[in-house]
């Protein structure tokens, strides 16, 4: 009907100069006007100009009190004229519709709060709030500042009105024709194939897209590392326990049992199970004689190392753990040098913020082998780093529980134009790695850094949140390029 309405009248006219004033004219409802009007503007049977047109609407209060009056005159006509107490008159009207209309009565003038009874001050009063919302509703025009008076109260709000002006286009006729898109045998049978006129091919045309799965940003980073891992020769830890005991967590790593780091406030522990079933009970022993007496050379903490922190299950804080239990198991299968590495998840009770998350990953590397030393620690970055674009890099001392001597590393940063901090390091300790039963002449260099740091740097994210977590935009993650870390 609509598309009829609107291809007759341009037949007889130049034009339809208001799609909203047409479609009341013609009874049609405007929403079923405008898809007509879409559909033959893409045929080229019309050309249609988008009109705006800003207007004044009822809020849902406005059209309230539109229907039932304004609050102050809804207050005004619950007063009899002897008057009523506060109370009686509350429990007459609605307290949203009382609270407002009270206190507009009163600036109004029109009542009066005495201490026994709220009275009228006049006889009969006007609705003008109620007049104009008519007006309002009915698209009468109306004075400014009763516009602004109804804006003030948030009876009204503006809204924009869209319709189109239209004209005949290129390919205008009366009636739409109808073009075939498939030629059928019972076209063929009947010899309409003749007369019928075919809907053009666009060759041009895209396809529907095609869904596929999409690799997190993170985890392209995470390939890239990997990948520098392997040319140089590291093996992989198995890292998939998440919960660990206190033990392999902190203990093993020759870290005491009053340190800061194990102290709920940053660190989760686990209620079900709260404690570990099995350690290696002569591991243990040895543990908790360098805690507390020393040996090797150390005076130890001096204190009484208790059983029941070490059982303690927790979301692990690093992945040193896993290191901790690797260096042991190859010091109970026999020493052999070995260059390991691992890149997954860890927990810390933090306060999250545009670079701190309570998860995180870290990426960790570590190379044991006979008579290792600070400089074998330093050609080690020096290689890692290069790998990944970096090959201005400075050392700070820092101090670490499990390892001595510890650095911090400092790369500069080439887009940034200044000296980043983009990893921690050291020597383990002969504490930790000692009473795993490796022989004295072993040394351990290790070192790690965060996966996040590097990927924000990589893709221009500023917020971790950005980057890892339920605010992740997945558009983002489909339109990311191929990382690429600038590996030699």
């Amino acid at each position: 009907m609509a598309e009829e309405a609107v291809l007759g009248f341009l037949e007889k006219n130049e034009e339809i100069s208001d799609s909203g004033q047409f479609a009341s004219e013609q009874g049609i409802d405007h929403q079923e006007l405008t898809n007509v009007i879409k559909s033959l503007h893409g045929f080229r049977l019309v050309v249609a100009q988008d009109i705006k047109r800003e207007r004044w609407a009822l809020t849902n209060e406005g059209k309230m009190y539109a229907s039932s009056g304004s609050p102050e005159v809804q207050v005004f006509l619950a007063i009899p004229s002897e008057g009523i107490s506060l109370e009686d008159l509350q429990k007459k009207i609605d307290a949203s519709v009382f609270k407002i209309g009270r206190s507009q009565a009163i600036k109004n003038q029109w009542v009066e709060m005495g201490k026994q009874l709220v009275t009228r001050k006049v006889h009969h009063v006007e609705d003008k709030v109620k007049d104009l919302l008519i007006l309002v509703q009915d698209e009468k025009v109306i004075d400014p500042k009763d516009i602004d008076a109804l804006k003030r109260r948030k009876l009204i709000t503006s809204q924009t009105w869209k319709g189109y002006s239209l004209r005949k286009g290129p390919c205008y006729a009366p009636k739409r024709k109808k073009f075939a898109t498939d030629l059928t045998r019972e076209n063929l049978q009947r010899g309409e194939w003749k007369d019928l006129e075919f809907k053009e091919y666009n060759f041009l045309a895209k396809g529907q897209p095609v869904d596929g799965g999409c690799l997190h940003t993170l985890l392209k980073v995470r390939q890239q590392f990997k990948m520098i891992f392997l040319q140089m020769g590291f093996e992989e830890m198995p890292t998939n326990n998440f919960v660990e005991s206190s033990f392999w967590n902190f203990d093993a790593l020759f870290q005491p049992q009053q340190h800061p780091a194990r102290d709920s406030h940053d660190t989760f522990f686990l209620q079900v199970p709260s404690t570990t079933k099995t350690l290696p009970e002569d591991y243990v022993e040895r543990v908790k004689n360098i805690h507390e007496s020393g040996g090797h050379g150390s005076r130890g903490y001096g204190y009484d190392w208790k059983r029941e922190e070490a059982d303690k299950n927790l979301l692990r804080t690093h992945t040193t753990a896993v290191s901790s239990r690797m260096l042991y198991q190859l010091a109970k299968d026999g020493f052999v040098p070995k260059k390991y590495f691992s890149i997954d998840r860890v927990f810390r009770n933090e306060a999250v913020d545009r670079t701190h998350l309570a998860e995180f990953h870290q990426i960790e590397g570590l190379v044991c082998d006979r008579g290792l030393t600070l400089g074998d620690l330093i050609g080690v970055f020096n290689d890692f780093f290069s790998r990944l674009g970096m090959k201005k890099l400075k050392f700070k001392p820092a101090y670490n529980p499990y390892t001595e001597p510890s650095m911090e590393i400092f790369g500069y940063h080439e887009g940034l134009k200044k000296w980043v901090e983009i990893g921690n390091s050291g020597m383990f300790r002969p504490e930790m790695l000692l009473p795993m039963g490796l022989p004295e002449d072993v040394r351990v260099i290790a070192w790690g850094l965060s996966l996040e740091r590097p990927t924000m740097i990589l893709y221009g994210v500023d917020n971790i949140r950005d980057l890892f977590g339920h605010k992740v935009d997945l558009g983002l993650i489909k339109r990311n390029p191929l990382c690429r870390i600038g590996i030699e």
